[in-house]
């Protein structure tokens, strides 16, 4: 069946379909041989490079993979960084042909959960705004939090790029001057988690993200390390984007490699649990979805 180039080329993993669209104008896209042009459409069969590199097109679906990652503090979301910094791509498992998307992001003061696809379309609708996916973060605030200041920071507060809020807001604990709280928001604005706080006048200190729509965070994720999703997973999520799911696929031989590599990984040793709060306890309150859009707390 023959689909838009870039919409071939974004399933294949080499970014999202505005990027792919802005390297067909820009004449680095070969379709059998000569220049691709936007409105171009293509199969499986014919030949496709990209800056002369090989892209292998499959059909929809297929070789699909999803890998949650537990990004550490001081990593950042690029896949280069001029500054040479640790970046979020290093420890992922490597590809052939293909490449990880990640599905959004988070500044390098953040960590927590970060889902990686193959996918270009479902990494799209994931982020996309009318899906309307919300994430649950555990967050530490330095300062007095009032109910007034709850109150404000669930009705809306205007920041500088709009008005923004937090749809629930669980209190989490604390001694002292410092507090924990979950939170949830619908989007995924730079630093809005902080911003809204810093609206009432007080700092955030700590922030991990524990959940990405439905998407828990698992304690066998140990920080900088990934654990790859079962089909099933993966297709409650194309599900929840309207996207067409797949038929259970024997792993490949790559994916069996990368999953022993990463258990023996995460055994050996062990990782060393901070002090401080246990953000993995089961007595925590969480988020339980009923349904898309909208979540609310156990």
């Amino acid at each position: 069946m023959d689909e838009k180039l870039q919409k071939v080329l974004a399933r294949a993993g080499q970014g999202s379909r505005r990027e792919m669209e802005n390297r067909i104008r820009e004449g680095r896209v070969m379709v059998n041989g000569e220049v691709a042009t936007l409105g171009d459409r293509v199969s499986i069969t014919d030949s496709i490079t990209i800056d002369g590199y090989a892209i292998v097109a499959t059909e929809a679906g297929a070789n699909r993979r999803v890998i949650i990652y537990n990004k550490p503090e001081g990593e950042v979301c690029t896949r280069k960084d001029p500054e040479g910094r640790t970046t979020v791509f290093e420890k992922l498992p490597k590809l052939r042909g293909e490449r990880w998307i990640a599905v959004g992001r988070l500044d390098i003061n953040t960590s927590g959960l970060l889902l990686f696809t193959t996918d270009g379309e479902l990494a799209n609708r994931l982020m996309h705004p009318s899906t309307e996916i919300d994430r649950e973060y555990l967050v530490r605030v330095m300062g007095e939090v009032t109910d007034e200041n709850l109150d404000n920071l669930k009705k809306g507060v205007n920041l500088e790029d709009g008005p923004a809020k937090f749809t629930d807001i669980v209190d989490g604990g604390g001694e002292g001057i410092n507090h924990w709280f979950y939170v949830c928001l619908m989007e995924g604005r730079n630093r809005e988690v902080r911003r809204l706080w810093e609206s009432q006048g007080v700092k955030v200190n700590r922030l991990k993200r524990v959940r990405f729509g439905p998407v828990f965070l698992p304690s066998k994720a140990k920080v900088g390390r990934w654990v790859e999703m079962e089909n099933d997973e993966v297709n409650a999520l194309c599900d929840l984007v309207d996207l067409q799911s797949t038929v259970t696929q024997p792993k490949t031989q790559q994916q069996k490699l990368d999953m022993k590599r990463n258990k023996n990984k995460t055994t050996a040793g062990g990782a060393r649990r901070a002090k401080g709060f246990d953000w993995q306890s089961s007595e925590k309150p969480e988020f339980k979805p009923k349904k898309p859009g909208k979540r609310s707390f156990r």
